[in-house]
C-alpha cells in the first residue's frame, strides 16, 4: 500500500466505545462468543470477538474466501492447523490466518480464552446466523450452508484435541 491509498479503516468515522452492557454474546458451537467490537461499529472493516472455551472446543477446517482471521491467545493453549501444518499457540501467541488458507483450531488445555479479529464482519454474521438456528449446534450440513452464505467454506472436521 502506498501513502496515497486510503486504508479500509478510513471508513470508520464515528468513535465507538463498547462495554459489557452494550456488547452482545453469541452462543456458537457450544460456547459463548462475546462481540467486543462489531462490524457495525467499524463500518464493516473488522470485528473482535472474545471467547472462553473448554478443551475440545474448536472449529471445523474451513476457508474464509475474503477475510483474514487473527487469533490472540490470552489464556490456555490452542492447536491451530493451517495449510496442513499444526502449531501450538499458548498464552501470548498470535496466529495470522490469511483469506483463502485452509485452517481450523481446537482448545487443547483444560480451558482457554482468546480474542479473534476478523477483517470484515462475515464471521460475526455467520456465528449470529448459526446461533439463530435454535438450541444447540446446527447439523453439520446446515452449518456448512450457513457458512457458505457468509463467505466461509467448511472443508473438513475439526482438529482433535
Amino acid at each position: 500500500m502506498t501513502g496515497t491509498q486510503q486504508s479500509p479503516a478510513s471508513r470508520i468515522v464515528t468513535p465507538v466505545i463498547t462495554t459489557q452492557e452494550t456488547q452482545r454474546a453469541i452462543p456458537f458451537l457450544g460456547q459463548s462468543y462475546r462481540v467486543r467490537v462489531s462490524g457495525e461499529d467499524t463500518a464493516g472493516t473488522f470485528a473482535v470477538l472474545d471467547t472462553e472455551a473448554l478443551r475440545g472446543h474448536g472449529s471445523p477446517m474451513h476457508v474464509h474466501r475474503n477475510d483474514c482471521e487473527i487469533f490472540l491467545v490470552l489464556e490456555g493453549t490452542l492447536r491451530v492447523v493451517v495449510d496442513g501444518q499444526e502449531h501450538e499457540a499458548g498464552a501470548g501467541s498470535a496466529a495470522v490466518l490469511p483469506a483463502g488458507r485452509p485452517h481450523g483450531f481446537v482448545v487443547t488445555s483444560a480451558a482457554a480464552r482468546y480474542l479473534t479479529m476478523h477483517h470484515g464482519p462475515a464471521f460475526e454474521r455467520f456465528a449470529a446466523a448459526a446461533s439463530g438456528e435454535g438450541d444447540g449446534i446446527p447439523a453439520p450440513s446446515r452449518l456448512t450452508e450457513i457458512a457458505a452464505a457468509h463467505g466461509i467454506d467448511i472443508i473438513g472436521p475439526p482438529p482433535a484435541p
